[in-house]
């Protein structure tokens, strides 16, 4: 009986052991911060359901940090031809590379309810944005915008406020988006979020090109699948009821650059 008895008692310390290395993994102390690199490559680049490469694909690479604190910072880069499409002076116009940098502080004010603040700069690299036939109303097209947002469970509202002329268009200084969104897990890494956004330019704006043409509503609703290695796929359906008569390309026939598509992509993170 004495003998018979070692193999349990073997097999107890072992369980005993496991479970202890176990607590101790799930007790290793969560990290200061995190950073990670991404890269990939749309179909098209819309910013606020405005195409930025003129339905062309975009390069595009970011990083992030974020410190358990709550604080976090990164940057995004783009190559984009919005600027050539909106200035009349198609000679030396220059920005074909958007760099954004953003911060900003995320916590919790309950179990399900959390909140995002922050600041952001879209850079348009070496821009000589311009409109000569228009009296120069357009200038630098860095723009500024101080956001912040709500989220409960799958779903967040997000309200963004332009400190500076919004994209360097005249009279645009105070515009500002409010947007609503939602993500929803199906299992297995696949995902699809549900957009509309309002994006609001401005009264003297609108009185320099006319009442609420530069005003719109965007939406789009996304797929996307995570496969759990760092790639990521996406695919949306995305469109405006922007004016034809502003939001057009000087560059392309005046080409309507919000109308609705479908946008393709892929994005991988180390």
């Amino acid at each position: 009986m004495q003998t018979k008895s070692i193999p349990y008692a073997i097999a107890i310390l072992c369980l005993v052991a496991n479970a202890a290395f176990a607590q101790t993994k799930a007790a290793e102390p969560e990290p200061d911060y995190t950073a990670a690199f991404n890269v990939g490559v749309v179909s098209d680049y819309r910013y606020r359901g405005i195409t930025q490469t003129r339905y062309r694909p975009a390069l595009q690479a970011g990083f992030d940090f974020t410190h358990k604190s709550g604080f976090y910072a990164g940057t995004a880069l783009s190559n984009i031809k919005w600027i050539s499409d909106y200035s009349t002076t198609a000679n030396n116009v220059k920005g074909d590379v958007e760099l954004d940098l953003y911060g900003g502080y995320k916590g919790s004010i309950t179990k399900d309810l959390a909140y995002d603040v922050g600041l952001i700069q879209y850079a348009y690299l070496g821009n000589t944005l311009s409109n000569t036939g228009g009296g120069n109303v357009y200038a630098n097209a860095n723009t500024t915008e101080i956001y912040g947002a709500l989220t409960y469970s799958v779903f967040t509202v997000k309200y963004s406020h332009a400190v500076s002329r919004l994209l360097g268009i005249f009279g645009s200084r105070g515009a500002g988006y409010l947007e609503a969104a939602a993500n929803f897990d199906l299992g297995n890494g696949w995902s699809i979020a549900p957009h509309l956004g309002f994006q609001k330019v401005g009264k003297t704006a609108n009185t320099i090109y006319g009442n609420d043409q530069l005003s719109y509503t965007d939406y789009s609703m996304g797929v996307s699948k995570d496969f759990s290695n760092g790639l990521v796929l996406t695919g949306s359906v995305v469109g405006t009821n922007a004016s034809d008569k502003f939001w057009t390309s000087s560059a392309d026939n005046n080409k309507f650059l919000g109308k609705a598509g479908v946008v393709l992509g892929a994005k991988y993170t180390f």
